[in-house]
């Protein structure tokens, strides 16, 4: 990785469109820093940049080509998960919770299996610089709660009209892809075209994600920056799922 930026506290991030790919046998990775620093975090979201590493590496931070993405309007909400839908819609007991225990969903993100992945790359600093991102109202988490049990759910950063999914989790069948229905039904509501789903995976196509260009998507991005009208905190319960019915 010797051509790879190593980044300090102070250091701006190489732009992905004029320096993409900086180490060919590395796509995809733009920069490197030995820990995330304060306030970089936030500049490397709002120019298209995420940290995915583990606990025995450094800091890597990545603008992936192609950018798996999700257009809300583009959810695929089969017949079964209508089903689900329903059933939850008319269950007193099920709810939806969005930011009530940010921390309490990304840990659960952490320690979910998932096939062919051991460990997690939700290491405690993560955990810390997104509960950060948190407190400044710029990281969310949306929690599918039954019987006062939290059993799904996920997080996701968001600036401007732009949102990046991060993590999901699920303890019983569907259960994380009500969370992300909900997601996608707020987003519309909000003329958000776009989440960022970051790296691909059968399950998100699945669901309606695509990969994009990474010129486009940054393209998107520094657009969707623009965009103001977004209120906080963000207010909505499980009704928001009505959408897909």
């Amino acid at each position: 990785m010797s051509n790879i930026a190593w980044l300090g506290a102070q250091d701006p991030f190489p732009n992905p469109l004029l320096s993409p790919d900086p180490d060919p046998s590395v796509p995809g990775l733009v920069a490197v820093s030995e820990r995330i620093y304060p306030g970089q975090l936030s500049r490397a979201y709002q120019m298209g940049i995420f940290p995915w590493y583990s606990d025995n590496q450094p800091v890597l931070w990545w603008s992936p080509n192609p950018r798996m993405v999700l257009k809300p309007a583009d959810f695929k909400c089969h017949e079964s998960l209508k089903k689900t839908i329903r059933n939850f819609l008319n269950d007193p007991s099920k709810s939806v919770e969005v930011d009530h225990d940010f921390a309490a969903v990304v840990r659960s993100c952490a320690t979910a299996r998932r096939k062919d992945q051991d460990g997690t790359w939700i290491t405690h600093e993560i955990m810390d610089a997104y509960t950060k991102l948190h407190d400044e109202g710029h990281a969310h988490s949306i929690a599918i709660v039954d019987h006062g049990q939290l059993i799904g759910g996920l997080y996701c950063v968001a600036f401007g009209g732009m949102v990046f999914g991060e993590s999901m989790f699920s303890h019983q069948t569907d259960a994380s892809k009500l969370a992300l229905a909900a997601l996608c039904a707020w987003c519309t509501e909000h003329a958000i075209a776009m989440i960022d789903c970051q790296q691909e995976t059968a399950h998100l196509r699945s669901l309606g994600a695509a990969p994009l260009s990474r010129e486009v998507f940054l393209n998107h991005l520094h657009n969707a920056l623009k965009q103001t009208n977004i209120e906080l905190p963000w207010t909505f319960n499980k009704e928001i799922l009505s959408h897909w019915l």
